[in-house]
């Protein structure tokens, strides 16, 4: 059995309309505990998936995980296994469409988990069969563009994810671009009742913003996460028809950014000190949802044990 947990991830350039984008991780989290529970499957891979979360929820994105894991896997000549069913559960911190990556961190933490698992089956390691960290991210993001949870395939939010920190990619490439320190400790998560998912939104109207994002861009470019996420946040927010005066309240508040994240509901906030979180939770306090108080990821995506969930 092997458990990993992964972060969410608040954006900071949304890539969608320009290939390019920008996220850091925060300590919000998925866990995928995978453990083999059949040896004698009528199949070569077998997954028994489910959210503990919501018993009832979509499993394509788990399920294709773990397919694509086993298919890599088996392209590699030492690795002979067949005939197994896997159980694998998850566990999440994450509000589903939310806008804070939830996907990509559940597509790190059950790659990332399947493949410990299957390869101490097979009683191989990961060099044994040459699997890089990118290519447990790109598996991820092969299976998110598979059952349609992603437009780009998220680059910017898996690394985020995967490695932890602030993060600037090429999604097209799928490289990283420059990895910032990120000096702010506390962030705030501003979270409406309504949920927005990725795959729905109109992505016409957001490309229609690109040369305006790649000023957004080139603030992240020169460290100015500020700038960067407050302008990036209220020019999604205009095309996708959200709420701009959530940002505003906050910035009016003492913020020192604020903006939507990826295509919403939810709004990082980025603060110096706890003052102004005070002071930021009263002025979004007549807002209906919720405000998450949470802190930068620097981890990204670790085996945490072999203990069942509690």
């Amino acid at each position: 059995m092997v458990k990993v947990r992964s972060p969410a991830s608040a954006t900071v350039i949304n890539a969608i309309s320009i290939g390019r984008g920008s996220a850091y991780g925060i300590k919000l989290y998925v866990t995928a505990d995978v453990n083999i529970i059949n040896r004698n499957s009528d199949y070569d891979i077998e997954c028994i998936c489910m959210s503990l979360d919501d018993p009832d929820m979509d499993v394509s994105l788990i399920d294709e995980c773990v397919k694509l894991v086993y298919e890599r896997l088996c392209e590699c000549k030492d690795f002979n296994l067949k005939n197994i069913t896997l159980k694998v559960e998850t566990k999440s911190d994450i509000p589903p469409g939310s806008g804070l990556s939830s996907s990509s961190a559940a597509s790190n933490s059950v790659v990332y988990a399947t493949l410990l698992t299957l390869l101490d089956e097979a009683g191989l390691t990961v060099d044994d069969v040459g699997i890089s960290d990118e290519d447990i991210i790109n598996i991820g993001i092969e299976a998110s563009l598979n059952v349609g949870v992603s437009i780009t395939g998220a680059y910017d939010d898996a690394s985020a994810s995967f490695y932890g920190g602030w993060k600037i990619t090429d999604n097209m490439k799928r490289e990283i671009i420059a990895d910032y320190p990120h000096k702010y400790s506390k962030v705030l998560i501003y979270i409406p009742d309504k949920s927005s998912y990725t795959a729905q939104c109109d992505v016409e109207n957001m490309k229609i913003l690109a040369p305006l994002v790649e000023i957004a861009f080139s603030h992240a470019l020169d460290k100015n996460i500020e700038k960067a996420l407050t302008l990036n946040g209220l020019l999604y927010s205009t095309a996708l028809n959200l709420d701009t005066q959530v940002a505003l309240d906050a910035l009016k508040a003492g913020a020192k950014a604020a903006g939507l994240s990826g295509t919403g509901s939810a709004y990082s906030i980025l603060v110096d000190n706890q003052k102004d979180i005070v002071e930021i939770k009263s002025a979004l306090s007549k807002y209906p949802g919720r405000l998450i108080e949470t802190e930068l990821d620097n981890e990204g995506s670790v085996v945490i044990g072999e203990d069942n969930f509690e």
